[in-house]
């Protein structure tokens, strides 16, 4: 059981919550879907949402950068993600992979930070001094991928002096082996806390009790 969660000092970071992710007709679904049906990913992710936004809690959206003609053609090093994304043009800006699962849009009270062009959603983006101008100190990670975005945001969230918390069953990966690294074998090394769902939002209105 993990200690009740202070919403005005916690962030749910919801990160890449994207059709072309989540979403029948995205274009990385099919790799997703098998994994996201078998740990309930839509559900648990509503679930966290929800329960954030009735604590009173910050729901931050930490959008990857949206695909536009011409990104990293001319770059020096970009990574192999960001070479596949050039390639079937993961997240287009202006079309409808590109936006936002339509249960998880941005509401009042809400918080979008600037959109992350590698993995981790404190580089070169806003998301830090966002959550330092609404004084959280806790942040937890929910949405896609695992082992890249999750993990990278978490590991720097980590450095910059947050409390981190992972969600098992709030997030997926392509492969079951991908999921066993980013919670059993590198997430350990970092976060401060490996959670479920339900325990996470057993935290949540533990605040209240």
């Amino acid at each position: 059981m993990i200690q009740p969660y202070d919403p005005r000092r916690t962030a749910v970071l919801l990160v890449d919550p994207y059709n072309d992710f989540l979403s029948e007709g995205g274009k990385i679904w099919p790799r997703l879907k098998t994994m996201a049906k078998e740990l309930d990913l839509l559900d648990h992710l509503r679930s966290v949402v929800a329960t954030a936004r009735e604590a009173g809690g910050p729901v931050v959206f930490v959008p990857h950068r949206r695909w536009e003609e011409g990104d990293y053609q001319t770059w020096s090093h970009p990574n192999p993600t960001q070479l596949g994304i050039m390639e079937r043009h993961s997240f287009a800006r202006g079309t409808w992979g590109g936006e936002f699962h339509p249960d998880f849009q941005p509401q009042l009270g809400d918080v979008v930070v600037a959109e992350h062009w590698a993995q981790s959603g404190f580089a070169n983006t806003d998301l830090d001094f966002r959550l330092k101008q609404h004084g959280i100190t806790h942040v937890v990670l929910v949405g896609l991928l695992a082992n890249t975005c999750i993990e990278s945001t978490g590991r720097f969230a980590m450095e910059l002096g947050y409390h981190v918390t992972l969600v098992r069953d709030a997030t997926a990966a392509f492969m079951p082996e991908m999921m066993h690294a980013a919670h059993e074998l590198n997430g350990p090394t970092y976060a401060h806390a490996i959670t479920t769902t339900a325990e996470l939002v057993d935290a949540f209105k533990g605040a209240h009790s």
